[in-house]
């Protein structure tokens, strides 16, 4: 658990972010100014999942840099935990993890997050019982101590990655693509260890391009495109509440269903389509011959509203 439980705080904010900016000068003259970020304006509350989506080139790297305080902002402000940007003390209550974590490869896991440990100063005592624990969790006990890390696979890198990111029992946890690379099986095992701190109550923030992962995990999102955060919010606010709905039929006739579906695809006596009424009405207008199989409801998919979001800011694109 985390070291200080902050989550019984109603309304409190991990993150607070106000008009963030950050521009730099490009071209062999330096002639040319891009932007990067834009005045990003983003609340996380305590114990909240956020996943921040967008292009390559969008600006979501250069935001958790300037969070983690290893770039300056341009102009606008942040606290992390109640701390202004900049702020050292903040750095003990929270964790990251790199999209692509380098270790020195001759080292052993073990050693990797004893040495983490101690740049935290902490008690051996302690720093044994979180090592021991975090191997653990990230399921690497077996081999961590005594396999380097030249051997690791890129899951089982990642996975250590997220145990150092640990080492400190963080509030807030960074986490840049996390999943990035990772196969079926090793991305099943992370989205369980992330379900898990989140169950814990530890604020989560990190970017992602798999957006079933995004769906799976996340309270809220935010899609930053060309350096501006254009939306915000839960799946429900962004994706809608209003279903589509499909029904798969057993029928000989597929044009006596043609009044009732949209999009009909037909297999053999199998027919299936979209609804073009609502359901009540659909089973009641379904002529004696058609047998209903099955009805889902539908709604629009992050992937669908990703893209669409995406093609309708194209002129903010930072290559643009």
């Amino acid at each position: 658990m985390p070291s200080e439980d902050l989550s019984s705080e109603t309304g409190a904010i991990a993150l607070d972010i106000q008009n963030l900016s950050k521009s730099f000068r490009s071209g062999f003259w330096l002639n040319r100014r891009l932007y990067p970020l834009k005045n990003c304006t983003l609340q996380v509350p305590v114990g909240e999942t956020f996943g921040l989506l967008g292009p390559n080139g969008a600006g979501k790297t250069t935001l958790l840099k300037i969070l983690l305080g290893i770039v300056r902002p341009g102009g606008g402000k942040a606290t992390l935990l109640g701390c202004p940007l900049g702020d050292e003390s903040v750095k003990s209550r929270i964790g990251y993890l790199p999209e692509n974590p380098y270790f020195y490869d001759a080292l052993t896991g073990e050693e990797v997050l004893y040495f983490a440990g101690r740049l935290f100063e902490l008690p051996r005592h302690l720093l044994k019982q979180r090592v021991d624990a975090l191997l653990d969790r990230v399921g690497l006990s077996r081999l961590a101590g005594r396999r380097p890390l030249r051997k690791y696979s890129k899951g089982m890198l990642q996975r250590l990655g997220l145990a150092q990111a640990l080492i400190n029992d963080p509030q807030l946890l960074f986490l840049d693509e996390p999943m990035s690379g990772l196969d079926p099986l090793g991305r099943h095992r992370f989205r369980e260890i992330l379900l898990q701190l989140r169950a814990e109550g530890r604020t989560i923030f990190f970017n992602s391009h798999i957006l079933t992962d995004v769906e799976l995990l996340c309270d809220r999102i935010g899609l930053l495109i060309g350096g501006e955060l254009v939306r915000q919010g839960s799946l429900t606010e962004l994706l809608g509440s209003k279903h589509t709905y499909r029904a798969e039929l057993e029928g000989k006739d597929p044009r006596a269903l043609e009044p009732l579906l949209a999009d009909l695809d037909c297999q053999g006596n199998r027919i299936r389509g979209r609804l073009k009424l609502p359901p009540r009405e659909f089973v009641a207008a379904l002529p004696p011959e058609a047998v209903l199989i099955e009805l889902r409801g539908e709604r629009p998919s992050l992937e669908d509203f990703f893209q669409a979001t995406v093609a309708a800011h194209q002129g903010q694109l930072l290559d643009t």
